[in-house]
């Protein structure tokens, strides 16, 4: 018989088989409507695909670090008919990681779960997710602009626990909140972002506790939640989120085929001060790999270092640590690179973010 982990992962792989073989029959294009908080802050059960994931870095003392925090949902197809308490109809995951940059390592940590039991669940009012012994929640905050995040993990070797301050109104990303994903209508996502937190709280890595000083930390929210995200075409994504010093927001995406083209692409930019971003459109934005890594782990080769070009400006990303691969095979099934990475423009450092890559150990199933 399997062992619970292993029921969990079939039930995974069940919902990918099922979301395979019934697209694009059964899926559908969102329609486009005014997102509605604090409702869209929970979750969205109705749809196939959702997930939380914050990013963001911070000082304590001498050494620096990068973070990432993200909560998944997903429905379960083959599941949905079946009349009992036990049927997995949706699953949980969590995927958290530290970057230490001056011990040059990645630490990370998954979970795993069905919905219920008490065990793990996902609001629909509020952004408020539990799984096992590690959350995430938001509430209304003193800050003027309406949201405080908590977080609390606790993986093997490091723990997080963070506090994450709006000082900027919420980004609708794509038009209005509706961002396409693909050349057919069907591919879209329900996204919302939250750039510039400000980050406070501790982290722990073997035992010892560290304050986050006061002011050094930024951190990113997103929030997306779909019916059929990827193109059929689709391998994998090149994603970043960046923090500007000056207070600015970068998002830049593209999702690419097997033989490395890119089959879609967007992002948006904000200004500080302002509350609409200035939305790309697919043939706006494209991503010239400058440097790649060779993984010790997976053996995927990672381009570790971008130029991106965008209706703002060119950029160039560049990892603050190459080896940020992560090997999610106990929950999600997926191998890929997440990590804290800088944004230079004409020579100068000008942000601090998150680059994502996926799909380059292995064609990426949602």
């Amino acid at each position: 018989m399997p062992s619970r982990r292993q029921a969990l992962v079939l039930a995974m792989a069940s919902a990918t088989t099922a979301g395979s073989a019934l697209w694009p029959g059964s899926a559908h294009a969102l329609p486009a409507r005014a997102l509605a908080f604090p409702r869209d802050h929970g979750s969205h059960p109705e749809l196939r695909t959702e997930w939380w994931y914050i990013t963001g870095h911070a000082q304590t003392g001498s050494r620096s670090w990068g973070f990432q925090v993200t909560f998944f949902r997903s429905r379960v197809d083959a599941a949905q008919g079946i009349q009992s308490a036990f049927a997995a109809k949706q699953l949980l995951f969590a995927h958290a990681a530290l970057t230490d940059l001056q011990g040059r390592k990645l630490h990370h940590d998954q979970r795993i779960a069905r919905a219920g039991f008490g065990v793990a669940q996902a609001s629909e009012a509020d952004t408020a997710i539990r799984l096992q012994d590690w959350s995430l929640v938001r509430s209304d905050s003193t800050s003027g602009q309406g949201a405080r995040y908590a977080t609390r993990i606790q993986g093997e070797h490091f723990g997080l626990q963070l506090q994450f301050d709006a000082t900027q109104p919420v980004l609708l990303q794509g038009r209005e909140g509706l961002s396409r994903k693909g050349p057919e209508s069907t591919q879209a996502s329900y996204y919302y972002s939250q750039p510039q937190l400000a980050v406070d709280g501790t982290i722990v890595l073997d035992g010892k506790q560290m304050a986050i000083d006061p002011g050094s930390g930024r951190a990113w929210m997103d929030h997306e939640w779909s019916e059929a995200l990827m193109h059929p075409e689709a391998r994998g994504w090149d994603w970043i989120g960046m923090n500007l010093l000056d207070g600015s927001a970068l998002t830049a995406f593209r999702l690419r085929r097997a033989d490395g083209s890119g089959l879609w692409a967007g992002g948006s930019f904000r200004a500080p001060g302002q509350a609409a971003a200035r939305i790309f459109d697919a043939a706006e934005v494209a991503f010239t790999p400058e440097r790649e890594w060779s993984s010790p782990h997976s053996g995927a080769r990672y381009p570790v270092q971008w130029r991106v070009q965008t209706p703002v400006g060119v950029f160039v990303v560049r990892s603050l640590l190459d080896d940020q691969e992560l090997d999610s095979s106990g929950s999600t099934g997926a191998i890929y690179w997440e990590g804290l990475s800088e944004l230079v423009r004409d020579g100068k450092v000008v942000g601090k973010g998150y680059l994502e890559m996926t799909g380059y150990a292995k064609a990426l199933k949602l």
